[in-house]
């Protein structure tokens, strides 16, 4: 590996010109963690998750109204029936036009029993009102959630959106420091670099201070400390654990 990339060579002050560049690519990729985790898409995705189960709810709230009503207006024409039944049995008991002893018993048996009849219709209609305020205080509760985290997901929204503008704001002035970077670098050190940052997960040069790899981490051994020290200033080194650009600055301590 090494006698390869000897062959790429660049001024001292060029290589360290290369961490300019990794710091800005670094920035980028902070920008674009940042905008993939930003907190508010949590918040979005949950009030959007719960603005569905609530949608789900106001449907069978509202499904549940709409059969206590047709079950009250059945029960309330069912009273109708009854009472109206009723009062033609009284008016034939008051009228006289019944003579007959057992059809008047007859009536009054009736008239009792539809008496009975009408006051448990009324006692199911009275019961069918009270379970549809009971639903109707439901559904109220239900739209309030509707609203309050239709609102939270508003602003979560807001707050998202002026995250990504401030985001793209600053990744789009780090595009250019690039783009300048780029331009002002040799080609083939530019290229050398960006095929390991490729695979070096997103580092592809890092600074050697006071002996150790800023990519990896790791101290060098004396015998690659040897190897940097009396490497051409103008070669282009690898750090022989990462394989990242190792560029040497005053602090190296070599």
């Amino acid at each position: 590996m090494g006698a390869r990339e000897a062959l790429v060579k660049a001024a001292p002050d060029v290589q360290q010109r290369l961490l300019e560049l990794q710091a800005v690519d670094t920035a980028v990729a902070q920008r674009a963690h940042r905008r993939r985790t930003l907190p508010e898409l949590a918040v979005i995705a949950e009030a959007s998750q719960r603005l569905a189960t609530l949608s789900g709810d106001v449907v069978r709230a509202q499904t549940e109204i709409g059969d206590l009503d047709r079950e009250q207006r059945r029960l309330e024409l069912d009273v109708e029936q009854v009472r109206a039944r009723s009062e033609r049995d009284e008016q034939r008991l008051v009228s006289g036009a019944v003579t007959s002893p057992k059809e008047l018993e007859r009536l009054q048996h009736e008239v009792q029993s539809l008496a009975r009849r009408q006051g448990d219709l009324e006692d199911q209609v009275l019961e069918l009102m009270e379970r549809r305020e009971t639903a109707d205080a439901a559904l109220a509760d239900i739209n309030r959630s509707v609203e309050q985290v239709t609102e939270q997901r508003a602003e979560a929204t807001a707050r998202r959106d002026a995250a990504f503008a401030e985001i793209d704001a600053e990744v789009s002035e780090r595009e250019a420091e690039r783009a300048r970077l780029t331009e002002e670098l040799p080609t083939d050190l530019v290229a050398l670099y960006e095929r390991i940052r490729a695979s070096a997960g997103g580092i592809g040069a890092a600074a050697l201070r006071q002996r150790r790899c800023e990519g990896c981490r790791m101290e060098l051994a004396n015998t690659d400390v040897n190897r940097v020290r009396n490497a051409p200033p103008d070669e282009v080194l690898r750090c022989e654990e990462c394989g990242r650009i190792l560029v040497r600055i005053p602090e190296s301590g070599l």
